[in-house]
């Protein structure tokens, strides 16, 4: 198990700095970040100057190495906006995302787990019609209209919660809610099908045969038996939720490390968003470590070595 772990983070942080190598290339794709670090009214030889003092006068690959060395050191660069170390922006902002990103998986699998175990056990009834109906609403509609509808109705009509910002309870409930909208449409869909599959085995049937209730036999045999691909669906939104949180904070001026993103690529501060995105990789890829411990933990069948 330890050997096991060991390589997985081994192999997190190379897929972290292969992220961060990738988006280094896009970056200098989109054009001279130079324009946007000196005045309006600078001169040629002026703008040249900022150029070659921050590197951006050698060959792409020059500074991709360059670069490299210096996240060896844990040197992400200074902002060019803020004039301060990237890292330190980034995981100043990480702490708002995180906290939006747990609320609305929660808010989710409130949501979506019971609203599948009632699809899956009452099938083709009007529950079930109603369920899969709402899922399909939630997959399909885009997390920035709802999160403009919601703020429309419930903040500037009915003025139940604020427009945006970060403070109390209020607050996250619009944003999570818009986040979680997506997942939970999709978490209902797979708890559904996944215990569709177990309840015809052969010991379901035994359960049922020796007596046990169906919420017994649903909630002991049926959902662990099917938590398994849940788990996997799991892990996965959650790194959407993350991902998806660039739109959502944005929307509601939620001060997280996705608006820091935004912002970030409209003023082309590219140490920021490397460090954004380094520090995202890594999140997502210690994620997908843990939902693959938590594997052994639901089925014992499962071994690391």
């Amino acid at each position: 198990m330890v050997s096991y772990l060991l390589r997985r983070l081994l192999f997190a942080l190379m897929v972290a700095v292969g992220a961060v190598v990738v988006m280094f290339c896009l970056l200098r794709l989109t054009g001279d970040p130079t324009t946007m670090m000196v005045d309006t009214m600078a001169t040629l030889e002026q703008v040249e100057e900022v150029r070659r003092a921050n590197g951006f006068d050698r060959p792409i690959y020059v500074q991709l190495g360059i670069y490299l060395a210096k996240v060896v050191r844990g040197d992400f660069g200074d902002s060019f906006r803020y004039g301060r170390p990237a890292f330190g922006l980034v995981a100043e902002r990480l702490p708002a995302t995180m906290e939006l990103a747990t609320f609305s998986l929660v808010l989710a699998l409130l949501v979506a787990v019971p609203a599948g175990v009632i699809s899956a056990t009452r099938r083709n009834s009007v529950e079930d019609q109603a369920v899969m109906v709402a899922a399909l609403f939630g997959q399909t509609m885009p997390s920035f209209w709802l999160g403009i509808m919601l703020i429309m109705i419930f903040s500037v009509h009915l003025h139940w919660f604020p427009t945006g910002g970060r403070g109390t309870l209020l607050h996250i409930i619009l944003p999570a809610v818009t986040l979680a909208a997506f997942s939970a449409a999709r978490i209902a869909r797979l708890v559904r099908s996944a215990l569709l599959d177990v309840m015809g085995m052969d010991y379901i049937r035994t359960a049922r045969g020796k007596g046990l209730s169906e919420k017994v036999v649903i909630n002991r045999h049926g959902l662990r038996n099917a938590a398994i691909p849940v788990l996997t669906m799991i892990g996965l939104q959650l790194g959407y939720l993350l991902a998806g949180s660039v739109i959502t904070e944005t929307v509601f001026a939620w001060p997280g490390l996705g608006r820091l993103m935004v912002q970030s690529i409209t003023n082309r501060d590219y140490p920021v968003i490397q460090a954004a995105v380094f520090m995202m990789a890594l999140v997502v890829a210690g994620i997908n470590i843990a939902v693959d411990m938590v594997y052994a933990y639901i089925d014992p069948r499962i071994r690391y070595s």
